[in-house]
């Protein structure tokens, strides 16, 4: 999925984005408006869960699938969503997914029934899917050398500065005209990036010999199991084992099996090169990535329900309370990936980033079920574990990259992708014996998924220490 090189320009000089000219002012705006809706949407949620939750009578499941509905199609997609940039334009597909999510937002603010929301909240997903890897694809296209690095450290930081206010803004929305308006909200900015878009971006494909494939049997079958075993994983601490629960986890677990045999079969055709996973460092970030994100996308849907359901917090406080997290990540992340990398080495970085993760998730594990201190007992948590993220995802994308050689880097890029959005949808599924299990006691079943968190990032680290080899 590299992008190919830019033609020379045949547009008016005079004229920002005519012709094949891209106005690269434009381009930035429009990719850093469209991809941080992603990130927006993602997190604003979280800390609208309770209120989602009273409202629809929605009970724990509905939190689960108010969360999953949106991950799912997410993570299922994303690498269709760049291959369909690559064949039939990033530019085209990039803002038929803008026009999609703004209808599903739409949807969203005026759900009159759960179903509808759930709806919504899948349609978001799909637009997502197709946003998020078009607009990188779109910004190494418009620019090159250091004003391309420059754009992507832009359009990097951006996500993560919107990541870390969609919660407080997501909270004083709830707080003062309801949850329906976090999501008109972002309707209007949806529809100024398709139209910036419009006027700026030039249309590009990827050149013949670099497209990613159109695998829609390996996307149907993915997304098909994936759904089938989210399903029976929410479904089993309510319904317990009952057949048509064991008939969805069986079925969902054999439709992956043949997803993996067709691309197996399909080779460097499949949107999943099973081959890609043969090279040792490659498959241990894999594992990485799977289980710290796992770890960590438990934790920022469990953390804000607990605080407002648990200790009181309003819906604005509960997104303020998390916000040291995303701050402290951004900050110090390309201090991280830059000098910390050079003198330490990628390895070292990610397996002690990785231990400093199971220490914040220790720290949350010991908060006490009563007289919580938010400076003492909260805080301390969120900075260790922001400061063990610091340390992982600059290096982990990186190696990442250098890993697999550049023929498969924008594959391995994207896979690593879907990895980590996956991770957040299996560990989401898994909170149901947290919130169904734990009614009673949701302090204890908080410690207890911040347990399993520590063991989550220990078994992390130990794949980092023992697979990753990637040199420097």
């Amino acid at each position: 999925m590299t992008a190919s090189l830019p033609m020379p320009c045949t547009g008016r000089p005079d004229s920002p984005g005519a012709g094949d000219c891209p106005d690269k002012r434009g381009t930035l705006i429009a990719t850093v408006a469209g991809s941080s809706l992603a990130f927006v949407v993602g997190s604003i949620i979280n800390v609208a869960l309770p209120t989602m939750e009273a409202e629809f009578a929605a009970g724990p499941t509905g939190v689960q699938w108010i969360v999953n509905a949106y991950l799912l199609p997410l993570g299922a997609l994303v690498l269709l969503g760049g291959a369909m940039g690559d064949h039939y334009g990033r530019k085209r597909i990039f803002q038929a997914g803008l026009l999609i999510f703004s209808v599903a937002c739409v949807l969203c603010a005026v759900a009159w029934n759960f179903p509808v929301l759930i709806l919504g909240r899948a349609l978001e997903g799909v637009g997502a899917a197709m946003i998020a890897p078009t607009s990188l694809a779109i910004i190494a296209d418009g620019f090159s050398g250091k004003e391309r690095g420059a754009a992507i450290g832009t359009w990097a930081a951006a996500g993560a500065i919107a990541g870390a206010v969609a919660p407080v803004l997501g909270g004083l929305a709830v707080d003062s005209v309801g949850w329906r308006w976090a999501f008109a909200a972002v309707v209007p900015v949806a529809m100024f990036a398709w139209w910036v878009a419009r006027g700026s971006v030039r249309e590009s494909f990827a050149q013949s010999d670099s497209k990613a494939p159109l695998d829609w049997w390996g996307a149907g079958l993915s997304g098909v199991g994936l759904f089938f075993v989210i399903w029976a994983l929410i479904a089993l601490p309510d319904r317990g084992a009952t057949v048509p629960v064991l008939l969805a986890l069986v079925g969902g677990a054999a439709l992956l099996t043949v997803f993996g045999l067709v691309e197996a079969r399909l080779g460097d055709r499949a949107m999943t090169p099973l081959t890609i996973f043969a090279n040792r460092t490659f498959s241990g970030l894999s594992l990485l990535t799977l289980l710290l994100y796992g770890a960590l996308g438990g934790l920022l849907v469990l953390l804000p329900y607990v605080l407002i359901r648990e200790l009181g917090y309003s819906a604005t406080a509960a997104g303020a309370a998390i916000l040291p997290f995303p701050l402290v990540l951004g900050l110090l992340s390309q201090f991280v990936g830059g000098t910390m990398v050079d003198r330490f080495g990628t390895k070292l970085m990610l397996t002690g980033g990785s231990l400093l993760v199971a220490l914040g998730f220790g720290l949350f594990a010991v908060v006490p079920a009563q007289d919580v201190n938010y400076v003492w007992h909260l805080l301390p948590a969120l900075l260790v574990l922001a400061l063990g993220m610091a340390a992982t995802v600059a290096p982990l994308t990186a190696a990442v990259l250098n890993s697999v050689g550049a023929q498969y880097s924008g594959v391995a890029s994207g896979i690593n992708n879907a990895i980590s959005r996956i991770a957040g949808l299996i560990a989401t599924s898994f909170l149901g014996f947290v919130l169904i299990g734990s009614s009673e006691d949701l302090m204890g079943g908080f410690a207890l998924a911040a347990a399993v968190g520590v063991m989550l990032a220990l078994l992390s680290a130990a794949a980092a220490y023992a697979l990753v080899t990637v040199e420097d």
